[in-house]
């Protein structure tokens, strides 16, 4: 019975040192902008994107979901992040794709819909509240 515990700890250990399952580098991410500012007119409606750079590690992707919510990602490709690739909007405005590797991302939860990649976009924390957008991690 100790060997099998002894198997079980060593077990746990070994998985608890595998890879990141944030491969994206943390950086401070913190702003704020009204709604009605020009630059996020395209927060109008559910569906609709904003691409802002000077924050986060390549620029950060505002995402207005159709359920009214709103959903803030980094731009760079959790796909070998060390090359701080920037994430590009298709033209569906649902998914985004890493100009290097060709991987995709869906803006509905930042996952990877084809790869190379496997990890999803780094995603921040967004509040909503007096028409004001904050957005940071």
């Amino acid at each position: 019975m100790k060997l099998i515990y002894t198997f079980a700890a060593i077990a746990v250990l070994f998985s608890s040192c595998g890879k990141n399952s944030d491969p994206i580098p943390n950086v401070a991410v913190n702003f704020e902008y009204p709604l009605t500012d020009p630059r996020l007119a395209g927060l109008t409606a559910g569906g609709g994107v904003v691409l802002l750079s000077g924050y986060g590690v390549a620029g950060v992707i505002l995402y207005h979901e159709p359920d009214g919510s709103y959903a803030a990602y980094d731009r760079c490709s959790s796909y070998k992040p060390e090359n701080k690739c920037a994430v590009t909007l298709d033209s569906d405005h649902l998914t985004v794709t890493d100009p290097c590797s060709g991987s995709k991302f869906s803006l509905a939860d930042g996952g990877p819909v084809k790869g190379p990649a496997t990890y999803s976009l780094k995603s921040y924390y967004v509040t909503v509240a007096n028409y004001e957008i904050f957005v940071s991690n």
